[in-house]
């Protein structure tokens, strides 16, 4: 309260909610505009369905940012062909169709869950350290280094379309 007392003018906010609009809806739109090239709407070369998208997305993420499917175990070399992966799948994002307002939702929440995959990957790929026990085992750096008892951010610049990575000093409340 004291925040929006203290800055009570009103913002100028350039929006085109016409293009917002159009891009939110999109989804429904590539699906109208060709559900009929098939008599299956979940198989059709024009778009994805948000069910497929997802199984794409947990495969990817299982079997090379060292899934359950891996026993939690990745390398460099993998999570450099997850980013790979990651990048078909970011293209084939913009295919993503809905058939009703429940899959539309879930075209958003693919949109961000691969966002969050991406930088996920990209984060363990700048922890050079395994984080076990408890969570990810890297083989090509099988030990816990002091070094790395810090947060590991990232950030994505999306003018420059680069992440930038940064390591943040922890602050052990309690010692162990």
């Amino acid at each position: 309260v004291k925040f929006c007392v203290e800055n009570n003018e009103m913002p100028e906010i350039s929006l085109n909610t016409d293009e917002l609009k159009e891009r939110t809806f999109k989804p429904l739109s590539i699906f109208e505009e060709h559900k009929g090239y098939s008599n299956d709407p979940d198989v059709n070369p024009n778009f994805i369905k948000p069910k497929m998208f997802m199984f794409r997305l947990q495969k990817i993420m299982d079997e090379y940012a060292g899934g359950a499917y891996k026993a939690f175990k990745t390398s460099e070399s993998q999570l450099e062909k997850g980013l790979e992966y990651l990048q078909f799948l970011h293209e084939d994002a913009e295919k993503l169709a809905a058939e009703d307002l429940n899959e539309l939702m879930r075209c958003w929440e693919n949109k961000h869950r691969i966002w969050q995959a991406e930088s996920h990957i990209r984060t363990v790929l700048f922890r050079e350290e395994t984080r076990w026990p408890g969570y990810l085992f890297r083989t090509d750096f099988p030990e816990m280094k002091d070094d790395w008892k810090c947060f590991a951010n990232c950030k994505y610049n999306s003018e420059t379309k680069e992440w930038e990575m940064i390591k943040r000093e922890m602050i052990e409340l309690v010692q162990s």
